[in-house]
């Protein structure tokens, strides 16, 4: 990890965590019935801590409240189309970074090493470089490690951020908030030139392109593997994982 401030504290707080990562991971997460029910909750712990800019916490706050009355199948269909349809918005941080090379695998078991030492126990189908897995992992950290890790990934966010923001999407709210508790939002501006030069890569002909590329990604050896590697395909596969016992369950999970 790189040499990076810690998260700043405008006020006495818990030593370890942010309860405020566990809502934003949620948010990021495939929408659920359990998710549109814990919205107000979300919005009462973002305000109680406090770490965000009160803009952006009130557009959180708007957001919240437009997932809450949502139609569910609607929400659904829209973050498998804005998140399962190619690379450029994926949610695996390391497919930005090593594409599907060897190296990847590699940083995954490191990763994986990063959350067994901290004694964070997955039981999940998850890989483990999934935003919003690793945003629960960091919420049982230290500030001082929660902004040296968000530091390490800046670069991802902030071309996550421009490529959301494109798309014109609240979604693009996390990952400026993730930075926004590092105070390096202004790394987004630099990616806006590169999202909006990219040629789109979800349309059928880009899908297709990538498709004969590669059949399937990581060798999967069924068809339930293939599926796991969908949005969707991880909702119907009953996907959970467990954090360390003393984090307190802010809010309800999608996961049985």
């Amino acid at each position: 990890m790189g040499n990076y401030e810690a998260i700043p504290k405008p006020h006495d707080g818990p030593i370890v965590g942010l309860l405020s990562l566990r809502v934003l991971a949620r948010l990021l997460d495939y929408p659920t019935a359990e998710l549109q029910a814990a919205c107000a909750e979300a919005v009462e712990i973002l305000d109680g801590e406090d770490r965000l800019p009160l803009k952006l916490r009130a557009e959180l706050a708007q957001w919240c409240a437009e997932l809450a009355a949502g139609d569910l199948l609607d929400l659904e269909e829209a973050y498998v189309e804005l998140f399962d349809r190619g690379r450029a918005t994926s949610l695996l941080l390391f497919e930005h970074v090593h594409g599907e090379s060897r190296d990847r695998g590699q940083a995954m078991v490191n990763l994986l090493a990063e959350y067994e030492a901290a004694g964070f126990q997955l039981d999940a189908r998850e890989l483990p470089d999934y935003l919003p897995l690793f945003l629960e992992y960091l919420s049982t950290r230290s500030h001082e490690e929660i902004g040296q890790w968000l530091g390490d990934i800046q670069h991802i966010l902030a071309l996550l951020t421009a490529r959301l923001e494109e798309r014109d999407t609240r979604y693009a709210l996390v990952p400026r908030a993730l930075l926004a508790l590092i105070g390096a939002t202004e790394a987004i501006d630099e990616q806006r030139p590169v999202a909006a030069g990219e040629a789109p890569d979800n349309t059928p002909q880009a899908l297709d392109a990538v498709w004969e590329e590669e059949a399937v990604r990581f060798h999967a050896e069924t068809d339930k593997d293939c599926s796991l590697q969908s949005a969707e395909g991880r909702r119907l596969a009953e996907r959970k994982y467990e954090a360390l016992p003393q984090v307190v369950q802010i809010m309800p999970s999608e996961r049985p």
